[in-house]
């Protein structure tokens, strides 16, 4: 009987600290359970449009409907839109952590806080908040965001 006690014992020693270490790992991802990462795109595209007075998109694959900008993101689309006709109604916003021809406009990341990451648009300089909706296009927070707005065909 004692035996059997000493092996319980034994295994209860190996395998608390052994979930707990596996724990630990997993949030801090430094173990993988399913796809290591997933696939994405190197250009991606988005169609914001004005909704009650801001700027929104859809984008059912990401399951978001009418996500919002703010927090200086608004004025910095007015700026990249300025010669985009009819853009309150739409307007086609490529985008892309790396250089693509035509970008207009880069994004240069600042910081980020609890829950999004701060960017600065290069020409002019204006400083936005994007949201936590980006992690549905990327894993981590882009050194840099390349951008191009261009209209749409209503």
């Amino acid at each position: 009987m004692t035996q059997r006690l000493r092996i319980r014992a034994v295994g209860i020693l190996v395998l608390v600290p052994g979930l707990i270490i596996t724990a630990v790992a997993w949030h801090y991802g430094l173990l993988q359970i399913g796809p290591t990462q997933r696939p994405q795109n190197s250009l991606l595209i988005i169609a914001p449009y004005l909704y009650q007075g801001t700027w929104v998109f859809d984008d059912e694959t990401a399951g978001l409907v009418r996500e919002p900008f703010v927090g200086g993101v608004p004025a910095m689309i007015d700026e990249l839109v300025s010669d985009v006709p009819d853009a309150d109604s739409g307007f086609r916003l490529l985008f892309s952590s790396n250089p693509f021809p035509g970008h207009n406009k880069k994004l240069t990341w600042l910081r980020g806080d609890a829950q999004g990451n701060y960017y600065e648009l290069d020409d002019p300089k204006m400083e936005g908040w994007i949201c936590p909706a980006l992690f549905k296009y990327y894993d981590s927070a882009p050194k840099e965001l390349y951008v191009k707005a261009e209209p749409v065909d209503h």
